[in-house]
């Protein structure tokens, strides 16, 4: 299977793009992976809620051209984070992955908003909506968790042992 994760933005700090590309790394036997990085906008330090939904706006629109290019059929899924979204334990969230490939899904697209998170549309837009956590995470942050998941998620599909 192929995994995407598209997201608003590049690492702004070599510890989060090392930790990343340890994960990226450890998921190579596993899946094909790519991680697609559309342009974030900047935020000023005040700005207004309408601000804000600008930015999303933007930034969604990127992330929306992509996908209408990218994820199209039944042989994709779209998965945004969101705080709002469904959870999962990692048990849960492995076989949601083994599930989608049985059923002939080629390619999961985990989408992973900028600082401000998803615009509307994106959400509107995915399959599923996840929820990690009740928490708000760093984007950058977000990724490496994402990515460390994935990989524990084929690590309990291949019935493979993984630290606890």
């Amino acid at each position: 299977m192929k995994i995407t994760i598209l997201c608003a933005g590049k690492f702004k700090e070599a510890y989060w793009e090392a930790a990343a590309a340890e994960y990226q790394k450890r998921l190579t036997r596993y899946c094909s992976l790519q991680v697609i990085a559309v342009a974030d906008e900047a935020t000023p330090e005040h700005a207004s809620e309408k601000e804000e939904q600008k930015i999303r706006e933007k930034e969604g629109e990127r992330m929306l051209a992509w996908l209408d290019k990218n994820a199209q059929g039944p042989g994709s899924r779209v998965i945004a984070l969101a705080i709002k979204g469904k959870r999962m334990d990692s048990i849960g969230f492995a076989s949601y992955m083994e599930a989608a490939q049985n059923e002939g899904c080629m390619q999961l697209i985990f989408v992973i908003g900028g600082s401000l998170g998803l615009s509307d549309a994106v959400l509107r837009r995915a399959d599923l909506r996840l929820s990690f956590s009740d928490f708000t995470f760093p984007h950058q942050l977000m990724r490496v968790i994402l990515l460390e998941q994935v990989y524990r998620a084929y690590r309990i599909i291949c019935r493979q042992p993984y630290h606890k």
